[in-house]
């Protein structure tokens, strides 16, 4: 009887590895032989590739679909094209799905999208980020509604999420209609170069509708929404490199709302002083540099982790680290556009500082503002919506918030880019910053237009210069407390570092509410 059972364990333990065996070949050697040949990895490659060596953890490996019409019942894939499951990204858990596309084309079905919502349910439950990684044609039509209806459960769960633990989305492949709207409602976009698109109606329907040509790298592609759209937050050069930038990224990043950022020791002393610092800030207020050129000297081992680097390149977003600590950087770029705040400038900083905030990452902010672009385009587009966007999300924010003005601090984006009177809790100047309503050419113009005619050129100079020696400075605001102190640009990274330490236990809160009403 004892052999009997035996032979009877190993029959069904057989039976179990032919099983896992199958599911694991997705929808057959040939389509896996294909996407390979693409450039493309496949869907247990990209999960084995991202997660910790061994530490994936499969969820619903036998589910399959339910639908019986069009002759799907004929057709029938264990995992139903998408592989769920948790694992270790360094050491901490996640959790994660992969669109196969080499089953149904990685269309979504019913139970394809019940399979994602319950790794989502968990890693609410559990505090864990939820990374995705999409690779699909879009809902099952065969399917119809009952599809539809998956990809709703999924936004529902997005919406829900966000703010609570980080979710990240990886653009591997076709994302397209519907399906984009879980990856826009994430906190962060990778996509890939060649092989990725996202568009809500492809080149075809375009063709028909508006009679544009428009191929599918043109019209959604990587390159596009890194620098058009702004949909995008990242441009990888494979599935390799955007699996290790989502890796480096969830390095800066908290597992959820109620915890800090990972800190990550460094042999970067926090009372280096660096002399370079002292001559990035041209004499010329309206000489051009580089402000990246202060945020990497002055972070740890002057390594500045860039976001959306290719969007609305003036300004300027990213993570790195002060003292080991995780922080976000928000600096107008002087080098494009002289660092004007525009509509996607705005859109594009408010969106990070509302992350930052949600996920206890202190703020850091670098400021050299000559103010709001204008033009026609602007003004119509609704320059004053948006720009109230990032007013709003600096205003809201209740994390350390601590800015260091280097050059321009004009007019209104003054007071946007985390000024004191915002609640920012520490404000530094450079001996070089210039706090004012305008430029001083501006100003002169308009407070001596009269006597500007009636006098020659040398007259308006010596306005101008009276004016910037009385207004184009920092001491002012200094006086009244705007700034806590003008320093040395030398001394900044131990005067930041310092700064956070002081506001490590900083404790703030908003107005009870359900919600403030951002415009939107």
């Amino acid at each position: 009887m004892q052999t009997n059972n035996n032979n009877g364990s190993s029959t069904k333990i057989d039976y179990l590895a032919e099983k896992s065996k199958l599911a694991e070949i997705g929808g057959g050697l040939s389509r896996i032989e294909k996407q390979r040949s693409a450039g493309k990895m496949t869907a247990r490659d990209r999960i084995n590739f991202f997660l910790d060596e061994g530490s994936f953890e499969e969820f619903d490996k036998f589910v399959v679909h339910r639908s019986t019409d069009f002759g799907l019942e004929n057709q029938k894939f264990l995992g139903d094209g998408v592989i769920t499951g948790h694992g270790l990204v360094e050491g901490r858990p996640v959790f994660v799905f992969a669109q196969d596309f080499t089953v149904f084309g990685g269309s979504l079905s019913e139970t394809h999208a019940k399979k994602i919502c319950k790794i989502m349910d968990l890693a609410m439950k559990t505090g864990a980020p939820v990374i995705g990684l999409n690779d699909s044609g879009g809902a099952r039509i065969q399917e119809g509604v009952v599809s539809l209806g998956g990809y709703a459960d999924i936004f529902l769960r997005n919406t829900l999420a966000s703010g609570v633990v980080p979710q990240i989305s990886c653009i591997l492949g076709p994302c397209a209609g519907g399906a984009v709207y879980s990856p826009a409602i994430t906190d962060f976009n990778i996509m890939v170069k060649n092989t990725s698109y996202m568009f809500i109606t492809g080149p075809d329907v375009i063709k028909t509708v508006t009679h544009e040509d428009v191929t599918k790298d043109e019209l959604g592609g990587a390159m596009t929404h890194n620098m058009k759209s702004g949909v995008a937050h990242f441009a990888a050069d494979n599935d390799e490199h955007c699996l290790r930038l989502t890796r480096e990224l969830l390095s800066f990043i908290p597992s959820n709302n109620q915890e800090h950022p990972p800190f990550s020791p460094t042999n970067d002393p926090s009372d280096r002083i660096d002399e370079k610092l002292n001559g990035i800030v041209p004499v010329s207020s309206n000489q051009p540099y580089d402000i990246r050129d202060i945020i990497n000297t002055v972070v740890d081992d002057q390594y500045f982790f860039e976001v959306q680097e290719h969007f609305a390149p003036n300004i300027v977003i990213g993570f790195a680290r002060l003292g080991g600590h995780s922080v976000g950087i928000v600096a107008n770029q002087p080098a494009f556009l002289a660092g004007v705040l525009d509509i996607d400038a705005s859109v594009k900083g408010a969106r990070f500082v509302r992350f930052c905030d949600c996920f206890n990452i202190p703020l850091i902010t670098f400021e050299d503002v000559p103010g709001f672009l204008p033009g026609v385009n602007q003004e119509h587009f609704g320059i004053i919506r948006h720009g109230a966007k990032l007013l709003y999300a600096f205003a809201e924010a209740t994390v350390p918030k601590i800015t260091v003005i280097t050059r321009k601090a004009y007019g209104g984006a003054y007071c946007v880019m985390a000024s004191k009177h915002i609640r920012t809790d520490i404000n530094f100047a450079y001996p070089t910053a210039e706090i004012a309503v305008m430029g001083a050419e501006g100003a002169v113009g308009v407070l001596y237009r009269k006597e500007i005619s009636e006098n020659d050129e040398n007259y308006r100079l010596n306005m101008v210069a009276e004016f910037e020696h009385k207004f184009a400075n920092p001491y002012i605001a200094a006086e009244r407390g705007f700034i806590d102190e003008v320093i040395e640009p030398k001394f900044t990274r131990g005067k930041l570092i310092n700064a956070l330490k002081l506001l490590q236990n900083k404790r703030d809160c908003n107005p009870p509410k359900k919600h403030g009403n951002i415009p939107l």
